[in-house]
């Protein structure tokens, strides 16, 4: 399965991704909310979670492709913590630097929240990340997505850590629908 926009697309992960992804992921800046840099063996093995993700299920962590070159991911996926919230479907994308602030993500994004509510009909779909990432945060509010500092938690997976506390967004179905009216 493949979404197209009009600039990006979210297709399946392909062996030609490893280099731009395993760099993006070794970008400090890129990771920066993510609690550092990941090794080109780590970038693998996700690649390949997410592909088996994306095959199990139909539906994930696409590869966003640009000229026919991956600058990331974004798609739709649950969570695999405990938390408030959960279980739930999450919106997420991670591109490489030099795609930041052009649209990409929020582009992306759009296509994976409409395969989410459109053509899978999910009633809710959801972000979060950490506090401080105010980039990833401008893009929920374009998407249409709506924070309440009430839904705010601490990341399970990074006990005692500084980016441990994170926001979350959410967006029904309804919401969605109603905002493409």
């Amino acid at each position: 399965m493949e979404l197209r926009g009009p600039r990006v697309l979210l297709r399946g992960w392909r062996g030609d991704d490893l280099d731009p992804f395993a760099a993006l992921n070794a970008d400090v800046q890129v990771t920066e909310f993510l609690a550092g840099p990941r090794t080109r063996e780590a970038s693998a093995q996700m690649i390949a979670r997410l592909q088996a993700d994306i095959d199990a299920r139909g539906w994930g962590l696409w590869a966003v492709d640009l000229g026919g070159r991956c600058i990331g991911f974004t798609g739709i996926t649950r969570p695999r913590f405990e938390a408030p919230f959960t279980p739930c479907v999450e919106v997420g994308w991670r591109l490489a630097r030099h795609a930041w602030g052009q649209g990409y993500a929020t582009e992306a994004a759009g296509l994976a929240l409409a395969h989410g509510f459109v053509a899978l009909g999910l009633p809710e779909i959801v972000a979060f990340t950490a506090v401080g990432n105010e980039r990833s945060r401008r893009v929920m509010d374009r998407l249409g997505m709506r924070h309440r500092a009430a839904d705010d938690f601490d990341h399970p997976g990074l006990p005692g850590h500084p980016l441990q506390r994170h926001v979350l967004y959410r967006l029904s179905r309804d919401e969605y629908l109603a905002q493409r009216r």
